[in-house]
C-alpha cells in the first residue's frame, strides 16, 4: 500500500477506544465479550456440524443456513483480535496495515451475511410460492453458484477500500470510535480528500445492504400474498411458521444496522456516546451469537438432533 508522504506503516498508528466510563475495568469488560465470542463459534460450528453431517439436511434451506453460521463466524473472526487486544490485553494501538485489512474482512463478512439473509428469502420463497418446483429450481449446483456469486461479489467490491485508504494522509496518532477498525470510522480521521472513498463507500452500501433489504422485503411481500390467498388457517400458519426463523435473523442483522445509520445521520450528537458505541457492538457481536440460538429453538430437526448431542439414549 503506498502512503503520501511521510505516512508509511512505521510513522503512524490507530488507537482503538475502550467503552466509555470503563477504560480501567479490562477484566469485567473482557469476561462478557469473551463469553459472546464463545457462544458464536460453539453455536455455529454446532449447526455446521449438524447440517453437515445429517443427509437428510442436505436441502437448500439447511445449505443456506450453514453459510450464515459461516458468514457469522468469518464476522467473528474478523472483530475478535483487536476486542481481545483491547478488553483482555488492555493494548489499544493498532498498525495501519491491520487495521485496513481488518475493515476489509468486517464489511466483506458484513455484506456476505446480508446476501445469505437474501438468498434464504428467495429460499423462503420459492418454497412457498412454487413448492412443486421446489428441488428443480434450488439444486445443489445453483446453490453453489449462489456462494460463489456472494463471495465474490463481497469480496470484489470491499477490495478497493484498503487501497484506497493506504493513499490517504493521517496524523501520527489517530483515535478511533470502537475497538475495531471500520470505513466510516478510519475515514473520518484522513487529514486528505476522502472524496473518492466516501463515494465508494456509498456505492458499495447501496449496491449491497441497501438493495439486499429492499429485495428481502419484496420477497416477504410476494409471500404474505402467498399466505393470504391459502384458504385454510392451519396451512397459513404453517407456512408462515417455515419463515420465523429466517424473520428474526433479518431483525437482528438489519435493526441495529438501521438504527445506527439513523443516529449517524441526524442523532449521534444528541445521544451519550455509550448508546452509539453499544448498538454498534450489538450490530457485530449479537446475530453470531443468537442466530444459532434461534434457529435451534424454533427449526424441529436441528433441536431434535442439538438434542441428541447431548442425550443420545433418550432419542
Amino acid at each position: 500500500m503506498a502512503i503520501h508522504d511521510n505516512n508509511n506503516v512505521s510513522s503512524f498508528f490507530f488507537v482503538l477506544m475502550d467503552l466509555p466510563g470503563l477504560e480501567t475495568s479490562h477484566c469485567w469488560t473482557a469476561i462478557p465479550v469473551c463469553s459472546v465470542y464463545v457462544l458464536s463459534v460453539l453455536g455455529n460450528i454446532t449447526i455446521m456440524y449438524i447440517v453437515k453431517s445429517v443427509p437428510s439436511l442436505h436441502t437448500p434451506m439447511y445449505l443456506f443456513l450453514s453459510m450464515l453460521s459461516l458468514a457469522d463466524l468469518g464476522l467473528s473472526a474478523s472483530t475478535l483480535p483487536s476486542m481481545i487486544s483491547v478488553f483482555l490485553l488492555g493494548q489499544r494501538k493498532i498498525a495501519p496495515i491491520a487495521c485496513f485489512m481488518q475493515l476489509f474482512f468486517i464489511h466483506t463478512f458484513s455484506v456476505i451475511e446480508s446476501a445469505v439473509l437474501l438468498a434464504m428469502a428467495f429460499d423462503r420463497c420459492v418454497a412457498i410460492r412454487e413448492p412443486l418446483r421446489y428441488a428443480t429450481i434450488l439444486t445443489t449446483k445453483r446453490i453453489r453458484a449462489i456462494g460463489l456469486a456472494i463471495v465474490t461479489r463481497s469480496a470484489a467490491l470491499h477490495l478497493p477500500l484498503p487501497v484506497l485508504l493506504g493513499r490517504l494522509k493521517f496524523q501520527p496518532t489517530n483515535a478511533l470510535s470502537h475497538s475495531y477498525c471500520v470505513h466510516p470510522d478510519v475515514l473520518r480521521l484522513a487529514s486528505s480528500s476522502t472524496l473518492l472513498n466516501s463515494g465508494l463507500g456509498l456505492f458499495v452500501m447501496l449496491s449491497t445492504l441497501a438493495m439486499d433489504a429492499v429485495l428481502i422485503l419484496f420477497s416477504y411481500v410476494l409471500i404474505l400474498k402467498t399466505v393470504l390467498s391459502i384458504a385454510s388457517n392451519a396451512e397459513r400458519l404453517k407456512a408462515f411458521n417455515t419463515c420465523i426463523s429466517h424473520i428474526c435473523a433479518v431483525l437482528l442483522f438489519y435493526t441495529p444496522l438501521v438504527s445506527l445509520s439513523m443516529i449517524h445521520r441526524f442523532g449521534k450528537k444528541k445521544l451519550p456516546a455509550q448508546v452509539y458505541m453499544l448498538l454498534s457492538y450489538l450490530h457485530f457481536l449479537i446475530p453470531p451469537m443468537l442466530n444459532p440460538i434461534v434457529y435451534s429453538v424454533k427449526t424441529k430437526e436441528i433441536r431434535v438432533r442439538i438434542l441428541k448431542m447431548f442425550h443420545p439414549q433418550k432419542l
